[in-house]
């Protein structure tokens, strides 16, 4: 039986495309006539007997002359919002319910929680990024109760996961963005869930990363970030908070220790070389593309999961979306020749967060304009619902998801 809550909106009301649910009754139409059994549907699935499936109910067509004429006011199964195509009704990651409020995340015991950064004021190149929250929440031909062939998991059948919404963004105004999307973020992980947060650019690491460094206290945690740069610049054209700055503030602040960075896919021909000695300085570690090629993906992972917990107690993983190789991921601002393959990607996530405690993530610079055929997208897309289903494997096997020391330290 699934987990997931059925969608409505904390003020009483229906949320845009919930219908109500009426009561079954014996069903009529869709090739169905006395003494015949379901016809099956095009892709070969026969159909479920009326009120078999679970979030379906039945309603007739209002009579009249072109309904009765046509059969129009025939009874006909309505899908729940869950199991409608993806393309249909308000945007939400694989159609999850949209539950926004902070209370009803603890009420719900939500352990996933998906939310939306839709900022990209702080790039230095191609622009676009803002778009990436909807682009790969649109990025999935998949919908209803999910099953992963990679680890044998339903991860909607395992944990309760929902979408958050987004961050109260508005455009040129930095400071203000990165406070909206710092609370948005501790609201979800104070309320137990663990936030995976659609970008973006990468400025949003710094708020998102530090609301839950501020969370998790007095733990710390570690940070596993896959990008084709370090993006610890001291500033860009003099802006401290540049989408080429986060993870150096983040060190600079206090949020995670140097020694806990640990970097993943770098190439290509920055940071320079002053900016190198000052990542050797503060104790940072990275393993470059190069390393991946000659060690293998699986290797340089094992390596740098050991690295980022030394110390902490769990991990923020970053991913920005240029860490592909631009041939298979091109929607995106600073585009680097040389990168990992998808695969390889997706392998990495499930690798990590079935072996550590996953505090948060973000994946970001995705940006739709520069994008063809979504395919950046869905390999954004893809990545959460990879760290989703390694999570769900945790709770199946009866560990930890949830942060319940958040929701303890709330209640005294």
């Amino acid at each position: 039986m699934s987990k997931r809550p059925p969608r409505h909106s904390t003020n009483g009301h229906a949320s845009p495309g919930e219908h109500p649910s009426p009561k079954p009754s014996p069903r009529r139409g869709r090739g169905l006539e006395p003494g015949r059994g379901p016809e099956p549907d095009p892709l070969g699935h026969p159909h479920a007997e009326a009120g078999s499936h679970p979030s379906a109910g039945h309603v007739h067509g209002a009579a009249g002359r072109y309904g009765t004429e046509w059969g129009w006011d025939r009874e006909f199964e309505v899908y729940g919002d869950l199991d409608l195509p993806s393309y249909v009704g308000p945007t939400t990651f694989a159609n999850l319910p949209w539950v926004t409020d902070a209370a009803e995340l603890q009420a719900r015991r939500v352990d996933v929680a998906i939310v939306g950064a839709p900022f990209d004021d702080m790039v230095t190149h191609r622009p676009g990024a803002r778009f990436g929250p909807r682009a790969i929440r649109e990025a999935q031909a998949q919908s209803g109760s999910l099953n992963s062939l990679q680890l044998d998991v339903r991860p909607f059948e395992e944990l309760t996961v929902v979408d958050a919404g987004d961050a109260n963004i508005v455009p040129a105004y930095w400071e203000r963005g990165h406070a909206m999307i710092y609370r948005k973020v501790h609201e979800v992980a104070a309320a137990g869930a663990i936030p995976i947060v659609l970008g973006g650019d990468h400025s949003i690491t710094w708020p998102s990363a530090s609301a839950i460094a501020e969370v998790r206290r007095p733990g710390s945690i570690g940070i596993v970030h896959f990008d084709a740069h370090a993006d610890t610049a001291p500033d860009s054209f003099g802006q401290l908070a540049s989408h080429g700055t986060p993870m150096r503030r983040l060190i600079e602040s206090g949020a995670v220790l140097g020694r806990n960075f640990v970097q993943v896919g770098l190439r290509g021909y920055w940071p320079p070389v002053p900016v190198l000695e000052w990542m050797r300085v503060h104790g940072m570690r990275w393993h470059l593309m190069t390393e991946i090629e000659e060690r293998g993906s699986e290797a340089v992972i094992r390596d740098a999961i050991a690295e980022a917990l030394d110390g902490p107690d769990a991990i923020y993983l970053s991913v920005d979306i240029d860490v592909v190789d631009p041939g298979s991921a091109p929607g995106t601002g600073t585009p680097e020749p040389g990168g990992m393959l998808p695969r390889e990607l997706l392998r990495a996530v499930r690798q990590i967060v079935g072996a550590v405690e996953l505090a948060g993530m973000d994946i970001v610079e995705v940006s739709p304009p520069y994008d063809w055929a979504e395919s950046t997208a869905m390999i954004a897309n893809r990545v959460a619902l990879e760290a989703i289903s390694a999570l769900a494997v945790k709770r199946r096997a009866g560990r930890p998801v949830r942060f319940e020391r958040a929701v303890a330290a709330a209640r005294r």
